[in-house]
């Protein structure tokens, strides 16, 4: 109920289709406008494998933007957060739209040409033709590099850019109409090293375990799914502001595989010490060894769909798995429910499905 007022009061043109929360429609509100939306969401009401459909004028504003959501869809915890991220982007979208009708005087671009110059041209990765758009990159203490894309509009520098960046946290600029790009730019070196414990703890897992979800992480992403074994894995999801501490943990796999860790996680978590790296947590919670990849092949433990015969489906690994410790067969979610829907044997209980193993027949 909460999330339902929270969407309420951020979006109240947004409505739910369904008893479920699977499927929303209305319009998303920006400058004064009304912008038609519909989003459906699948059964388990994961974020990332939303669809979002809408009218050919707001895809259009968006379309330099995508890459952007979809990163959204994939970090936002709900899709309140989602929503309020989205509205975000529209403003900038529609005030970066409206800028390249206004004509620029002779002083913004003098202004930004020296501020160019001031912050040196070896920081910068990419200016546009109508000097509206500048990529900064920059290197972290671990080697990591970085870019912020700066959207300028026509009153720079009394107002200051649009900041987008690949953080898992907002980055909000602190700025006077005195400042300059310099001044951005320490700011977004500041907040990479805050950031730093975060990317440290993600790095180690990428670097010594077998990932299978997401396939191409980007910077923003919190989530892991860290292969376990033959078609058990754990999803971690990492708080970026606190990464020394102890993650939420979702085991998926057979009850009979995933069970004992649940109960070995639950006794050993009063064991947990900041101290170590969030990996050698997990290891000595788990009581157990990560498929190494020095040692295993991803093809392993990462089996195809039992129904589709494909591994990746829309960018999802198999996260459902017989519980028959003979069987143990992976499918997809929404294989699996479009599979047990079409079967008259099955029954459903509001949004889970009851059916036979489509392998055993269990």
């Amino acid at each position: 109920m909460a999330g339902a007022r929270a969407l309420l009061r951020h979006c109240p043109l947004l409505l739910p289709q369904d008893r479920h929360g699977t499927a929303y429609e209305g319009f998303v509100t920006a400058q004064g406008r009304d912008f038609h939306i519909r989003i459906l969401l699948p059964v388990d009401l994961q974020l990332k494998n939303a669809r979002i459909e809408c009218s050919w004028r707001l895809k259009k504003i968006l379309h330099g933007y995508r890459h952007i959501l979809k990163q959204r869809l994939h970090s936002c915890p709900d899709l309140v957060s989602f929503m309020v991220e989205l509205k975000t982007v529209l403003e900038i979208a529609l005030k970066n739209t409206q800028d390249l009708h206004i004509s620029r005087p002779p002083e913004y671009y003098s202004c930004l040409v020296r501020d160019l110059e001031t912050l040196g041209w070896n920081r910068v990765a990419y200016v546009d033709t109508g000097l509206t758009t500048v990529k900064l990159k920059a290197e972290d203490s671990c080697g990591r590099q970085h870019l912020i894309t700066l959207k300028l509009n026509a009153k720079y520098p009394t107002e200051p850019p649009d900041c987008l960046v690949d953080f898992p946290v907002p980055f909000a600029v602190s700025w006077m109409p005195q400042n300059s790009l310099i001044d951005i730019y320490n700011q977004f070196l500041a907040a990479l090293e805050s950031l730093k414990g975060f990317w440290d703890a993600l790095d180690e897992i990428d670097g010594k375990t077998w990932v299978l979800e997401p396939e191409n992480p980007t910077r923003s992403a919190t989530t892991r799914r860290i292969a376990i074994g033959n078609n058990v894995s754990v999803n971690v999801e990492i708080d970026p502001r606190h990464p020394n501490m102890l993650p939420e943990c979702y085991f998926l796999g057979a009850d009979h595989e995933v069970n004992p860790l649940r109960t070995k996680l639950n006794n050993n978590m009063h064991l947990w010490d900041p101290e170590i790296s969030l990996l050698q947590n997990l290891r000595e919670l788990l009581e157990i060894d990560f498929p190494s990849r020095a040692v295993l092949e991803k093809s392993d433990f990462a089996k195809d769909c039992g129904i589709c015969y494909a591994y990746r489906l829309d960018g999802s690994a198999p996260d459902q798995v017989c519980d028959d410790p003979r069987c143990g067969q992976p499918f997809h979610q929404a294989c699996l429910y479009e599979w047990l829907q079409g079967l008259p044997t099955s029954r459903q209980s509001f949004n889970v499905i009851f059916g036979e193993c489509p392998y055993c027949n269990k």
